[in-house]
């Protein structure tokens, strides 16, 4: 992509001022349809930011063999879970998708080869937050996937691409936990705020320090820090969306945690804005 491509990434989008970068914790499907201090959080971001163009996500639940994006024109809302109530399966959330948007987020990660996708969707990673954030599902979404064949660095080193789409008027989202061990969950508090084993409240400790001192690259590097992130990053889906919006913070700009708690003895709702 040449630089005059990338001062103008799409007549759609006129310049703006550099919209922030969300992580969120997106914690059960349930906060989809339930009143809790989470989605009031989501809400609270929401009214503290511009309203965005379009939004970009990156979801942990869109893990793929090499990358994609969503370019529909109206992505469906797919409920990629099971053993919830029927009225979690029944919410729809009707959000545009914006095809040129895809091609030219495509373009950016050149030469990195990201594929057209056109039968994905939204999933519970996109749409259980966005939907409390924009509830008229009036801005187009987008979803870009995660290369399950690749490293944390790769993916931080990918993301840094996508940082002129912010002065576009486009806000993009990382969605996922950064502790998540469903294995480890402590059913006899699974609706308790503020309980954690020792090794998730060590990791959130940590994690939570990494994230405000701004040292990013032992969050990258979490696999050599010891066993409460081992415990916390079982699998890297819910843990790589963070990588992705973290690559994008400015060194002027201010870091906040928000929603940060633990939850169930294996969750943190920790979710981040940059900007």
């Amino acid at each position: 992509m040449n630089l005059n491509d990338l001062q103008n990434i799409s007549d759609n989008f006129k310049n703006t001022q550099k919209m922030p970068v969300l992580f969120l914790g997106h914690g059960s499907p349930m906060n989809a349809i339930e009143e809790n201090q989470f989605v009031q959080g989501f809400r609270n971001v929401a009214k503290e930011i511009p309203k965005p163009n379009a939004i970009l996500c990156i979801s942990a639940h869109w893990f793929t063999n090499g990358t994609k994006i969503t370019a529909m024109d109206m992505p469906k809302t797919i409920h990629d879970f099971g053993g919830f109530p029927q009225a979690l399966f029944d919410v729809n959330y009707p959000a545009p998708g914006n095809p040129e948007l895809a091609k030219e987020t495509a373009e950016l990660l050149k030469p990195t080869l990201v594929e057209e996708d056109h039968n994905w969707g939204l999933d519970h990673g996109a749409w259980s937050v966005i939907k409390h954030m924009y509830p008229k599902a009036d801005i187009p979404v987008i979803q870009l996937s995660i290369d399950y064949t690749k490293q944390p660095q790769y993916h931080f080193d990918l993301a840094k691409r996508l940082n002129k789409l912010r002065e576009k008027g486009i806000l993009i989202i990382g969605s996922g936990n950064i502790i998540h061990n469903l294995r480890l969950i402590d059913w006899r508090n699974i609706n308790t705020v503020g309980v954690g084993w020792d090794w998730a409240i060590e990791a959130r400790e940590k994690t939570n320090n990494w994230l405000l001192d701004g040292n990013f690259q032992h969050i990258i590097d979490y696999h050599k820090q010891g066993i409460s992130l081992q415990y916390s990053v079982p699998t890297p889906d819910h843990y790589l969306p963070l990588i992705y919006s973290l690559a994008l913070k400015d060194k002027s700009e201010n870091l906040v945690l928000f929603n940060d708690e633990l939850i169930a003895g294996s969750l943190s709702m920790t979710s981040v804005k940059i900007g």
